[in-house]
């Protein structure tokens, strides 16, 4: 039932969470049958490099990966001159060469915020492993473990031996999820987190529970050497805040709730209307969009306590921007050019307006409430410019599987997010690559594109510090010489771990996981439920 993910979210909040039960879980990822590679040595040629290291591009570029890991990075001339082939690394017997001339390569992305979906999405791991990888997403957090934390191990596996299309996976349980029983006092909190460390997490998620059993785990944690994650819900967050969590050793927030409350002035709780009932969708999200608006102004005193304090204990912001996209302009979400291709219509099924499910709060959206929910992006972002320009690490994440976001497609959202928050192209493809990888302590593996580091790269055609769009499935349009409109093309490569993906293969095996589905429900092209056709997307 999609009531039961709803209250599943609500027993993790009361830190009381058991373990999905392995029906529940989605179908793995199939055999890989995509990509070429690893080589013993492929050299990318011609290319413009776009680091994540604050550099700007540089090109013409050659790239030499041995195996996984990338052995030379090669100015080889200038843009506009024939490049001198004295320049270039020597070809050797045996190299694959790829000629891309006019290209431009990034660091593989890292989504720090990946539910691998779920049943009740109707999405098997193969269709969301392939739209990450054809929007050039080469790492993910899977912040919860949805499908339990033995499955995403088990698909963390395949992903590290390249057995499966799929980006590499950190896996981020629950607090509370598989205990037998609530996890109510500080000692089940030592155990419990003991117990996932030696289990093979990479880390805790948490929505909140009593101070001194969130403490217990944080530190645990932190002992352990777990990274630790936080979406601070509203049952809890009057306890406890992002200064409370950050300075219990908490490594990053989700999302931006606890922050507001941080830096409340003239109060200690939201400004809830009298009728407020935490579990109806449309209360939680219609008033989360007017809780910025309680919080100290810009530049303020409490504003830039709150800001050093975190920047100080080396806290990583995570936004997600994206998710609550459409609570500002539920319109243009519902009708996403991408769903028409991509979007299952079990998934499309599950974003409907529905009084059961989570995120599914469309029961009377307003004006007034996309025009809140304008204004808490506002000051929401300037907290986030605010955050980075005084050397805060801000990452991107998506959250995607819900409110009508689709893997991949928002991700590339989210970067546009960034750019409109205030962040220079190139500080957005840091967010999204290095300090991504900052966040998950692999960064010396990955997050930019230097020797020794695995060879996780994205390859467009397009600039995409000029128009992030380039980088979507569906491409951007724009006018050509003789007047037409054309479409770009996206990615054309993903790789990771030295193998080259096509992306537009990977997003013709979704075209057509989608179509099957489709004929097999009698759903065709995706149609609103409930509603007149003319409101297809």
């Amino acid at each position: 039932m999609r009531l039961h993910r709803a209250l599943l979210l609500l027993s993790l909040c009361l830190s009381a969470a058991p373990a999905w039960p392995e029906s529940d879980s989605i179908p793995e990822a199939p055999p890989r049958n995509r990509g070429e590679g690893p080589f013993a040595r492929l050299i990318l040629r011609g290319v413009t490099l776009i680091n994540s290291t604050g550099a700007p591009p540089q090109g013409p570029v050659d790239i030499v990966i041995v195996g996984k890991r990338i052995a030379e990075v090669r100015s080889v001339g200038n843009p506009g001159v024939p490049i001198d082939p004295a320049a270039r690394p020597k070809s050797l017997p045996g190299d694959v060469e790829m000629d891309l001339a006019g290209m431009y390569v990034l660091p593989g992305f890292v989504d720090m915020h990946a539910h691998i979906g779920g049943k009740e999405q109707g999405t098997p791991a193969e269709y969301v492993f392939k739209l990450w990888m054809a929007h050039g997403v080469t790492t993910i957090r899977d912040p919860g473990t949805f499908n339990s934390l033995e499955w995403v191990l088990g698909q963390k596996k395949s992903s590290e031996r390249n057995s499966i299309t799929a980006p590499r996976i950190r896996a981020y349980t629950f607090f509370g999820q598989g205990a037998d029983e609530p996890v109510s006092t500080p000692e089940q909190a030592r155990s419990w987190v003991a117990n996932v460390a030696r289990k093979g997490a990479d880390g805790i998620k948490f929505f909140g529970a009593p101070p001194d059993v969130l403490k217990a785990a944080l530190e645990e944690a932190r002992k352990r050497g777990l990274r630790t994650a936080m979406h601070h819900g509203q049952l809890e967050v009057a306890r406890a805040n992002v200064m409370d969590t950050a300075a219990w050793g908490l490594t990053s927030m989700e999302h931006w709730y606890g922050l507001p409350e941080a830096l409340f002035e003239d109060r200690t709780v939201q400004d809830y209307p009298a009728d407020y009932n935490y579990n109806d969708e449309q209360h939680r999200f219609g008033e989360a969009g007017r809780l910025w608006a309680q919080a100290a102004e810009p530049g303020s005193r409490r504003w830039r306590e709150v800001r050093d304090r975190l920047i100080e204990l080396d806290f990583t912001i995570d936004p997600t921007l994206t998710i609550y996209e459409a609570s500002r302009d539920l319109m243009s979400e519902r009708r996403a050019e991408w769903h028409d291709t991509y979007t299952l219509p079990s998934l499309w099924d599950f974003y409907r307006p529905n009084r059961n499910a989570h995120g599914s709060y469309w029961f009377d959206w307003t004006t007034a409430d996309e025009i809140a929910w304008k204004e808490n992006y506002r000051k929401w972002m300037l907290f986030l410019n605010d955050y980075k320009n005084h050397g805060g690490r801000v990452t991107t994440g998506t959250d995607s599987g819900y409110i009508y976001k689709l893997y991949g497609f928002g991700f590339i959202q989210e970067l546009e997010l960034l750019q409109e928050a205030g962040f220079h192209p190139l500080e957005v493809i840091r967010a999204a690559t290095l300090s991504g990888a900052e966040a998950l302590g692999m960064d010396s593996d990955i997050g930019s594109i230097e020797v020794g580091k695995l060879a996780d790269l994205v390859v467009v055609r397009e600039n995409p510090l000029h128009n992030f769009k380039v980088l979507y499935g569906t491409g951007a349009l724009r006018v050509d010489e003789n007047n037409r409109a054309v479409r770009t093309a996206g990615v054309r490569y993903t790789i990771k771990d030295g193998i080259v993906f096509d992306a537009q293969e990977l997003l013709a095996d979704v075209a057509a996981i989608v179509q099957s589905a489709r004929l097999s429900s009698g759903t065709g092209i995706p149609v609103q439920p409930g509603m007149e056709s003319a409101e297809t997307p």
